[in-house]
């Protein structure tokens, strides 16, 4: 079995910390520093290796009400650790909670937390918490951060079993692909866990003190990309087996039973997805593939993002529909509205109907309601024969004058809905750069296959990024058709115009001004109708604004397929 690093993961040994933690109670002048933040990862002991001496500098003495910068008030402390404190707090100038790291300005790793927060913030990837102040004053240096009321830890997600298959390939693609971009600019986190892993409400991951949970930490790595790397790898083998993967419980896991060294997801627990268990031991055996399975290790997170797009993608579970639920009448429709219920062992006395019509007046009316109900009954028997009469007469001509305008008014229209052969596609990119969006992927559009697609470049924002108005893809269709309906699918809930060339173009026209808007419409199934029949040889299927893929987390748009029909 291939010896594994545990430059990332933390050892739960609670002994340093409980001292410091109760030291920090006894200290805090409002007592509310009962529960410590995660974020700082708090809940599990000191690093293994990597990490500076603990600092003796005293954590400034706060209290709750104190305002930093006159606007950052302090409402809960929960961590005072290590020198340093953290607290959720008020920003007044902007009504919003933000979660705030203070510590001494002659603390030994204070310039460390400011150079790292600050090189965090210019990072500005929305995947990770976002720094939003790094401030020295007062002889105090504080970091502020977002503060995410409606997200999940993935330690909360666990504590009630393994994730599902999708849930937990998107969590790891979410994840790699936000490190592989932190890498590139040069940032490691080297404290990625699963308290510092989020899920919001919407589904999307975000991760959680990039760069400066290491610093407040003094935690360090010769070999930044690989520790992040097997701290993906080790969340992943969390979320599969709900087992932390070392032999020491964390993070509210048991470890793996010991000298039986790592052994893959699926000999842990039943049901495991294989290509993601596979994953798992690529990411954490860096030292070399496991015997059986012979995939090279994965050894940063640029080539974990690699071997996840290699996979055959994992797709959302069908949405379960409950039964509905047997009809009950209610009290009102069963004769008891506004009556009082009946005590139990009480049998009700059934109601009495009101006796009949019985003197001189009521036999009367009687005798007049039942002259007047034979009178309109007689009334409106003639006037029916009579209509009928009159129309017997010319039914013959009538018959003969329909039949043969008939023929000729059906023989000069059209068959509508026909569906129409769409010759050729050809991507439409007249805003950008090279004037081309992947033009070797645009037959799939026609190749009648739902899992193939053709796709956009990915932009920092759902409308381009503010670069172009659109882009999108040419449908010829050989001639000049009439066209009634346009139905598009995409991969993601998409905004998108549908254009027509003039009849009359006999070429394809380059230019965007050439083609007229007829329809437009969003979702993933999109039928675009014309209000009126368009006549024209080319349809330009345009892309106004992009949905997030879940697979990468980038906006781009997805073309799965297109039906023209008359």
């Amino acid at each position: 079995m291939a010896e594994r690093s545990t430059a990332a993961v933390d050892v739960a040994d609670n002994s340093g910390e409980q001292s410091l933690t109760a030291e920090a109670d006894q200290s805090t002048a409002d007592g509310v520093a009962k529960n410590r933040e995660r974020d700082t990862d708090s809940d599990e002991a000191q690093e293994s290796t990597g990490t500076e001496g603990s600092a003796t500098t005293s954590p400034p003495e706060l209290h709750s009400g104190h305002k930093l910068a006159r606007r950052y008030r302090l409402e809960e402390c929960v961590t005072r650790l290590d020198g340093f404190s953290s607290w959720r707090a008020v920003d007044e100038k902007l009504r919003r909670a933000v979660g705030v790291h203070i510590l001494p300005a002659d603390h030994s790793r204070a310039r460390s937390v400011l150079a790292a927060a600050r090189s965090s913030a210019l990072l500005g990837d929305p995947r990770f918490v976002q720094v939003l102040d790094a401030v020295e004053e007062n002889d105090v240096v504080y970091v502020v951060h977002e503060w995410l009321p409606d997200a999940t830890e993935l330690t909360t997600l666990l504590a009630s079993g393994p994730l599902e298959v999708y849930d937990a390939y998107q969590m790891v693609s979410q994840v790699s692909s936000a490190m592989a971009a932190a890498h590139r600019e040069g940032l490691a986190h080297l404290r990625l866990n699963p308290n510092a892993v989020l899920r919001t409400s919407t589904g999307q991951w975000r991760i959680r003190g990039l760069a400066v949970n290491a610093a407040l930490r003094g935690v360090s790595s010769n070999t930044p990309q690989r520790t992040d790397t097997e701290s993906v790898g080790a969340l992943l083998y969390a979320a599969l087996t709900q087992r932390w993967p070392y032999e020491n419980d964390a993070y509210g896991m048991a470890g793996l039973p010991k000298d039986i060294g790592l052994i893959p997801p699926d000999q842990v627990r039943a049901g495991v997805h294989r290509g993601l268990s596979e994953l798992a031991m690529r990411a954490l055996a860096n030292d070399g593939a496991t015997a059986s399975r012979h995939e090279s290790p994965c050894t940063t997170p640029e080539e974990l993002v690699k071997a996840i797009g290699e996979m055959p993608r994992i797709r959302p579970p069908e949405p379960a529909f409950t039964t509905p639920p047997d009809y009950q009448r209610t009290t009102y429709q069963q004769g008891a509205y506004g009556r009082p219920a009946a005590r139990p062992h009480v049998s009700q006395p059934s109601p009495v109907p009101p006796p009949p019509l019985q003197s001189r007046t009521g036999k009367a009316l009687k005798w007049a309601v039942s002259a007047l109900l034979i009178a309109a009954l007689g009334l409106g028997s003639w006037q029916l024969a009579d209509a009928l009469l009159e129309q017997g007469g010319k039914s013959e001509d009538t018959n003969k004058t329909q039949t043969t305008d008939g023929d000729d008014k059906n023989a000069d229209k059209p068959v509508r809905g026909k569906p129409i052969t769409v010759a050729e596609v050809h991507d439409f990119d007249p805003f950008g750069t090279d004037g081309s969006e992947y033009p070797e992927n645009v037959p799939k559009i026609i190749d009648g296959d739902p899992n193939s697609y053709w796709q956009t470049s990915y932009y920092e924002t759902s409308d381009f990024g503010r670069l172009k108005p659109g882009v999108g893809v040419i449908l010829d269709l050989g001639k000049s058709q009439e066209v009634g309906k346009v139905d598009v699918t995409f991969i993601g809930s998409t905004s998108v115009e549908l254009r027509a060339a003039p009849d009359d173009a006999g070429t394809r026209p380059t230019s965007f001004d050439s083609y007229s808007k007829v329809a437009e419409g969003s979702g993933t199934s999109v039928a675009l109708t014309p209000k009126e029949t368009v006549k024209t040889r080319y349809l330009l299927v345009w892309l106004t604004e992009l949905p997030t893929q879940a697979d990468d987390g980038k906006w781009r748009g997805r073309i799965a397929d297109a039906k023209v029909t008359s």
